[in-house]
């Protein structure tokens, strides 16, 4: 199981599932959405996804056609986001996780578009749009 806040503490929630692949995003709208160079997002069951606290705190951009971003509207810290293609997952904002985890990034996604001003070093698959397969 894992919890995780929002940056004001009002919204907290529980992950009592996996959580799925760990991928680094540099699409603009993660870079924007974050406010830094790429968002870290893992997969989970919508169903495995637990609001704590905070429900009247939460609110929802339609960012694109049929995917919400949810976040805290009193800070402004991104939770998960949701595609209505996908009804039974969200994703999750890594960086809201107050547990510790094992896993790892797996991929940068989205490298096409990534900021010019932030080079990757690491030895991670870049993939100019999304993870083959997926």
């Amino acid at each position: 199981m894992h919890h995780g806040s929002c940056l004001c503490g009002t919204i907290r929630y529980e992950v009592t599932g996996e959580l799925g692949t760990i991928v680094l995003c540099h699409c603009p709208q993660c870079r924007k959405a974050q406010g830094t160079a790429f968002g870290a997002n893992a997969a989970v069951r919508a169903s495995d996804f637990k609001l704590l606290s905070g429900e009247d705190a939460l609110a929802a951009y339609e960012s694109s056609p049929g995917k919400k971003r949810i976040f805290c509207k009193i800070c402004g810290s991104p939770i998960i986001s949701s595609l209505d293609s996908r009804p039974g997952v969200v994703r999750l904002r890594i960086g809201t996780l107050d547990s510790k985890i094992d896993a790892r990034p797996t991929a940068h996604i989205y490298v096409g578009s990534k900021a010019d001003w932030f080079d990757i070093h690491d030895a991670l698959p870049q993939h100019s749009k999304r993870e083959p397969g997926r």
